[in-house]
């Protein structure tokens, strides 16, 4: 694989760096033939290898623990990363604001099916209709909206949570696996509603993400986000429902092509009766379909264990999985052989995923010049590494990592489908790059009109105004009503409605985000903490051209082309008026940051 980059120095100008020419990726197609998994010998393994192997097991590192891998020999370099340092590492706990109330438990679908429950029963979400006077079901639908709200925010702190774990953990591959299996086995906050659920998958992934393959597809098919997400729910043996058996073989183990039409209703048989009740897994009998069932050409009683049990003893499975993972953390380009070996090696290990990834980082092909450093980072891989390379350890509240990640395509908790997020140059377009040097330029100079989003959100212009308005001494009916929307019969309508209404839905998502705003805790607001200068000084580096070299060793996966640290230099010594950087030492932080930011703005800081 051949990868042409155009690379130029991008100027400093407003809010976003004009590109010029586009990078272009030329990677070629065809086959490789059959992947070399022989073990990289001792005598070649380098610092290049190891912050190759930093960049993919991890999330990058400081030239310090690059260093610090490359002293060790290969063997043992790829077995810390995979299995951990003996030390014993307590990983921080998410911790709860306590939005949750058990009558919130089992969450209507919607608004008009929580104020039919309250109608059929007298009381839903925990809340009785009130007997009399106006708006009997406000409360009710103040709850059903104050839970939607809270849970999105809480879903907000748990990717900081999560994200400050990818930041600070001596063990990065556990978050980088569970960041996979996201993506894999993508359930999406919006249709769940529940942040513990979301929460809860994220561990399952951090938990079982290096080890069998067997028991994390069991225990995704039981996770409570995964059921719900793929309405369990709702399959009963009157009614199979087909989502989830449809996905478990088409994007989660087997592929398209390898199965039929009838094996997708008699599986969906077979998961009848798994449902779920708050945060576990409930298997309801009488709900299951306990008759024969043939799968896969296999008849007989089968539950859903036995489902997934068939589709693992299916060659197309390990094929699946082991070439996914390849394409994931080595490149994207494989031939039917190379799949078929991939996949044999997998079986071969019983899918222990640990195990297979051993092979793979150890392997000489992950170490062939085609496959370093041609990796288009992930907007989440992007921005970890680029904090960890930063050498701070939490992930700063300016910019907003989930606002950042969103715009650059990969918002955690909010995966676009089921299939996940696509990868590669999927990533790279003109608008991305852009948004992904005004992510450099925020976290090096941070936007002084920056409006915290789980404070303020951006959607809740309308919400906010019901409140200025009532505030003002409008009624409820006034207050409430859409902008720009006014006729005199249109406001009678609206005061009687006011009189003899059941509730009102707009007060509702007002009241819903107020309640929500006092119990969900704020995310920390703090700005990186950066002295560039005072690394450059303590490297003792004293001309434009060492500084230049430094920060490409820190921050890049690639060499730089003569043409780009020319440029790099002048620009450095334009900003400071001087090439003399002993001399300039009491003012070197800006023209650095300044620096820095052409640095991560290249076609060159994308890859990994």
């Amino acid at each position: 694989m051949q990868i042409r980059r155009v690379c130029r120095v991008l100027p400093l100008g407003g809010r976003v760096l004009p590109l010029g020419g586009m990078l272009l990726w030329g990677i070629a197609t065809g086959a490789y033939g059959q992947l070399n998994l022989q073990p990289i010998d001792a005598q070649s393994w380098n610092v290049e290898h190891s912050a190759h192997l930093l960049s993919r097991a991890g999330f990058s590192g400081s030239p310090e623990q690059i260093q610090g891998l490359a002293t060790l020999s290969p063997a043992n370099a790829v077995a810390l990363m995979v299995y951990g340092a003996k030390q014993r590492y307590e990983p921080p706990q998410f911790v709860h604001s306590g939005v949750f109330d058990e009558g919130l438990d089992p969450f209507p679908p919607s608004r008009p099916a929580t104020t039919a429950l309250a109608a059929e029963q007298g009381h839903a979400l925990g809340i009785k209709v009130k007997p009399g006077g106006n708006r009997p079901m406000q409360p009710i639908v103040n709850k059903f909206f104050y839970w939607l709200r809270a849970s999105r925010l809480e879903t907000d702190r748990v990717a900081y949570w999560w994200a400050n774990r990818m930041v600070s953990s001596p063990h990065p591959l556990v978050e980088k696996m569970a960041l996979f299996w996201h993506g894999h086995f993508a359930t999406n906050e919006d249709k769940v509603r529940d942040y513990r659920k979301m929460l809860q998958q994220v561990q399952l992934f951090q938990e079982q993400g290096l080890g069998s393959f067997r028991d994390l597809l069991i225990s995704v098919a039981r996770n409570p986000a995964m059921l719900v997400f793929l309405d369990a729910g709702v399959n009963t043996k009157d009614s199979p429902n087909e989502n989830f058996a449809r996905e478990i073989m088409e994007l989660f183990t087997m592929g398209v092509g390898h199965y039929e039409e009838d094996d997708v209703r008699e599986a969906a048989r077979a998961f009848t009766g798994w449902s779920v009740r708050g945060l576990e897994f409930h298997f309801n009998e009488d709900a299951h379909d306990a008759g024969s069932k043939t799968f896969l050409g296999q008849q007989g009683n089968f539950d859903g264990v036995a489902i997934i049990d068939l589709i693992l003893a299916h060659p197309a499975t390990a094929d699946f999985i082991a070439a996914k993972l390849y394409r994931y953390f080595v490149n994207q380009d494989l031939s039917p052989d190379d799949v078929g070996q991939l996949g044999n090696t997998l079986r071969e290990l019983n899918y222990n995923i640990g195990a297979y990834m051993e092979v793979l980082f150890l392997s000489r092909d992950f170490y062939q010049p085609k496959n370093m450093g041609s990796r288009v980072k992930a907007p989440v891989e992007l921005l970890v590494s680029t904090y960890r390379r930063l050498g701070l350890s939490e992930v700063p509240g300016v910019p907003d990592f989930n606002v950042v990640s969103g715009a650059l395509g990969q918002r955690l908790m909010h995966p676009p489908t089921v299939a996940g997020w696509s990868h590669g140059r999927s990533w790279i377009t003109p608008s991305l790059m852009f948004e992904r040097a005004n992510f450099a330029l925020d976290v090096l100079f941070p936007d002084i009109g920056f409006v915290p989003p789980d404070r303020y959100p951006s959607f809740v212009h309308e919400v906010a105004q019901v409140q200025q308005r009532l505030r003002r001494g409008m009624s409820v009916s006034e207050a409430t009503k859409p902008s720009g929307v006014e006729t005199d019969e249109m406001a009678a309508s609206n005061q009687l409605a006011d009189r003899h209404e059941e509730f009102n839905t707009r007060l509702g998502s007002m009241r819903g985000w107020q309640m929500a705003l006092e119990r969900v805790i704020p995310i920390p607001r703090r700005p990186a903490q950066l002295n560039l200068a005072r690394q450059v000084v303590d490297a003792g580096l004293t001309t434009p051209e060492e500084v230049v070299d430094h920060l490409a060793r820190t921050f890049l996966s690639v060499s730089l082309d003569p043409a780009t640290r020319t440029a790099l230099t002048e620009f450095l010594v334009r900003e400071l008026g001087t090439s003399d950087i002993v001399a300039a030492a009491s003012f070197l932080e800006t023209p650095l940051r300044k620096l820095l930011h052409q640095v991560l703005s290249l076609p060159e800081y994308q890859l990994g």
